[in-house]
């Protein structure tokens, strides 16, 4: 008799709620809403499919707690209870008894594009570095009285998907957005109480996760996605993020999505050809962390995914563009059809091309494919890069590459 897989075993979480399996679909922004930034019926179709394949927690692409500060265009907004209707219909067509719906909350800080804000704001009024200096302004240093109402709206935020029926929320501190901003020494160059050690640089996020579980109750489930290093000097470090991890834990948060990188140092869009990105980084995070902590990025192989669960290195583990290509992902395993798989490489065929545009290019098929799954379709990944090119262009226009370029393209 074949044992049964690691993957497949559920997991309590501390606030007592129990996930089917060890699989997390991470988030990917979808670029769907329309201009009043509510969820629509691409977003119930496509996460109607994701949950119906199985996922034991499926996030949400990047919901805004604002709507003059949005990170790409087709952001859902939820600062209110205006889209109720529209949110409860998401909720309800996203989950199953086997895959939960949680949502991701986030705020773009300076990682907010020209084209879409006149005002970006961050810890401090420091631009981002490379070529990003074209596509962002540089942003203003946020008041403490203005952190102080950001706690308020990811509260509110939080509470509203509460009431709309999704069964969980995740705040956003990782890939360079302003909370992940909050904790760089590089880019939070503000005193206390908001900046300086780290201590006060994570007070913002703390405050944030408290404000939450007092809106939300002990018994809803609270999420982080954090880096595990931002890979860039004088950046947010190993080091400092077991602390932040062990403040998190004490105060009772439900799961850790490790993760890392920036716009700057893009090292979540893949670095190399090994599986697990950042497994490495992991054997330096404490052990003896109670919260459960997921880590994603570069998972293609069963057996590798397995053994991370097997060793307890983390208790899930997270997959993004797998689970476009292959929704019904957690149904193969189950049923033992599925080992491994590859990701298309999307490719120009010039060499400077895809150093510079390969990695926009794959984010941008990926968002295609995403609204194939929404309007029923089979995904088709073209891995000619003009082809894809010409559909964004015509789709989104030249803005859709400027919202996303990134300063380096890290080694394939």
């Amino acid at each position: 008799m074949d044992t049964p897989s690691h993957l497949l075993k559920p997991l309590t979480l501390p606030c007592g709620v129990t996930v089917s399996n060890r699989l997390l679909k991470s988030a990917m922004s979808e670029g769907f809403a329309h201009k009043d930034h509510a969820p629509n019926a691409l977003h119930e179709q496509l996460y109607q499919t994701f949950a119906e394949g199985g996922t034991g927690i499926v996030i949400t692409g990047n919901v805004m707690i604002d709507s003059t500060a949005l990170g790409e265009p087709g952001n859902v907004v939820i600062e209110d209870d205006r889209h109720m209707t529209a949110l409860k219909r998401w909720a309800k067509a996203g989950q199953t008894k086997e895959s939960a719906l949680w949502v991701q909350l986030n705020h773009p800080g300076k990682q907010a594009p020209r084209f879409i804000t006149n005002d970006p704001v961050a810890p401090s009024a420091i631009p981002l570095e490379g070529t990003m200096k074209r596509a962002f302004k540089t942003p203003r240093a946020l008041t403490d009285e203005e952190i102080k109402a950001l706690v308020k709206r990811f509260a509110t935020s939080a509470k509203i998907v509460k009431d709309a029926g999704f069964s969980g929320v995740q705040i956003h501190a990782a890939h360079g957005y302003l909370m992940s901003q909050f904790l760089s020494p590089k880019h939070n160059q503000r005193e206390a109480p908001y900046g300086g050690d780290l201590k006060n640089r994570m007070r913002f996020l703390i405050e944030v996760y408290e404000a939450m579980r007092e809106a939300v109750g002990d018994t809803f489930p609270i999420g982080v996605k954090m880096n595990i290093d931002d890979f860039i000097d004088g950046g947010f470090s190993k080091e400092d993020a077991n602390v932040v991890m062990r403040v998190l834990s004490e105060r009772g948060i439900d799961l850790i999505e490790l993760s890392g990188g920036s716009y700057e140092t893009p090292v979540m869009m893949g670095q190399s050809n090994k599986e697990g990105f950042f497994l490495d980084s992991l054997t330096a995070m404490d052990q003896t962390i109670l919260a459960p902590r997921v880590i994603t990025g570069g998972f293609r192989s069963k057996v590798v995914m397995e053994s991370v669960i097997e060793k307890s290195s983390a208790e899930m583990i997270g997959l993004a563009r797998p689970l476009v290509i292959n929704p019904d992902l957690v149904n193969h395993i189950q049923v033992g059809s599925f080992e491994s798989m590859s990701l298309p490489r999307i490719r120009f065929g010039v060499k400077r091309l895809d150093r510079k545009l390969g990695p926009i290019v794959g984010l941008s098929a990926y968002e295609l494919a995403m609204k194939r799954l929404a309007k029923g379709k089979t995904v088709k990944i073209s891995t000619c890069g003009w082809r894809v090119l010409g559909h964004v262009l015509i789709a989104q226009g030249v803005k859709a590459f400027i919202r996303r370029r990134p300063a380096k393209h890290p080694t394939r």
